[in-house]
C-alpha cells in the first residue's frame, strides 16, 4: 500500500476536514473516532506521511517515534481510560485490515472489550 495524500487523516492533517481534536503537537494528532466502536474510541496519527508502522520505523526521526507512543499514552490517560485499561490497535495492509493508508492507532476502552482475536480453527 502506497500513501496517498488524499486519504481521510491527510485531508484533517490539512483542515478539509473537521476533527474533535483531543491532542496535537507538533508531530502528532489525536481526535475522536466518527465512528466509535466503544465509549472511548481516539485515533491518534503521526502528521508525516506514513502508511504503517513498518514505514514509519523506517523512515521517522527518533523525535516523531517518541512523541507518537507519548501522545498514545497521553489521550488515554486523559480520556481516563489508564486505570480500567483499554486496546491499542493499528491494522496495516490488507490482511490486517487497512482502509486508510495513513499510520493510525485506535485507543479505544470504556467497557470490557472482550478477546481481540477469535481463536483459529
Amino acid at each position: 500500500m502506497s500513501y496517498d495524500s488524499g486519504n481521510v487523516f491527510a485531508r484533517i492533517l490539512r483542515g478539509e476536514l473537521p476533527s474533535k481534536k483531543v491532542y496535537e503537537d507538533e508531530h502528532v494528532l489525536a481526535f475522536q473516532d466518527i465512528r466509535p466502536q466503544a465509549p472511548a474510541h481516539l485515533i491518534v496519527i503521526p502528521k508525516g506521511p506514513y502508511v504503517s508502522v513498518d514505514d514509519f520505523t523506517e523512515k521517522a526521526s527518533a523525535a516523531e517515534q517518541a512523541a507518537l507512543m507519548r501522545a498514545i499514552g497521553k489521550v488515554a490517560r486523559d480520556a481516563g481510560l489508564a486505570k480500567s485499561g483499554y486496546r491499542v490497535l493499528s491494522n496495516v495492509g490488507e490482511h490486517g485490515h487497512q482502509e486508510v493508508p495513513h499510520l493510525h492507532f485506535h485507543v479505544v476502552g470504556g467497557r470490557p472489550l472482550g478477546r481481540m482475536l477469535q481463536k483459529a480453527d
